[in-house]
């Protein structure tokens, strides 16, 4: 009886523990491993004195960010709109750069930019009957030229993965949450409704 009391208490607060070391530990390690990836494009040894390297790390990420953010700036303020749409005409002229470079154009403006796509949480009715709702949310309102009228695009991610399916619901099925933050929505289908504020 106090053995089950003892393993049972042991096993609460190794429970407790987890809870706190696994979240910080797996989020040190993407992190780390993200840095060390982006760090490794374009890694930085410098030659000393007694014919040895030294490596830098974190000095390849800044440079990167750094130039990432100068570019902005200058493309920004001096390049004329013109050119971006001239560049842009080339490249939908070819057919295999076309679909990589829009794909992933298209994934990186949905998340930051002027045209984000993840701004507006909604609560989609997929079966009537049974009044079952997915949350998700809104990439297009006009389907028209999919001669689809009445029908949005709402595109809802899967829990504990980076994928997620896209609907074409009609806009009578859609429930606006207002009120509701995009990252908390997210961050509460994600976690599969773990995470709720």
């Amino acid at each position: 009886m106090l053995q089950n009391r003892i393993v049972k208490r042991i096993l609460a607060y190794f429970g407790r523990g987890l809870i706190l070391v696994a979240p910080t530990y797996f989020t040190f390690v993407i992190i780390k491993e993200g840095i060390g990836y982006l760090d490794s494009i374009l890694p930085i040894y410098i030659d000393t004195s007694d014919k040895q390297t030294l490596y830098l790390p974190g000095l390849g990420l800044l440079i990167i960010l750094s130039s990432i953010v100068f570019l902005g700036f200058i493309f920004s303020r001096f390049v004329p709109q013109s050119f971006f749409a001239f560049g842009q005409s080339i490249l939908k002229q070819m057919p295999l750069v076309s679909l990589i470079y829009y794909s992933f154009k298209d994934l990186i403006t949905a998340f930051v930019g002027d045209k984000r796509k993840f701004n507006q949480p909604v609560l989609v009715t997929v079966n009537q009957q049974s009044n079952l709702k997915k949350l998700g949310f809104i990439t297009q309102t006009d389907l028209s030229n999919l001669q689809l009228e009445g029908y949005m695009a709402v595109y809802c991610p899967h829990s504990y993965a980076f994928s997620g399916e896209l609907f074409i619901v009609s806009a009578e099925h859609i429930e606006v949450l207002e009120g509701l933050s995009s990252a908390d929505v997210m961050k509460m289908i994600i976690s599969g409704g773990v995470s709720i504020k």
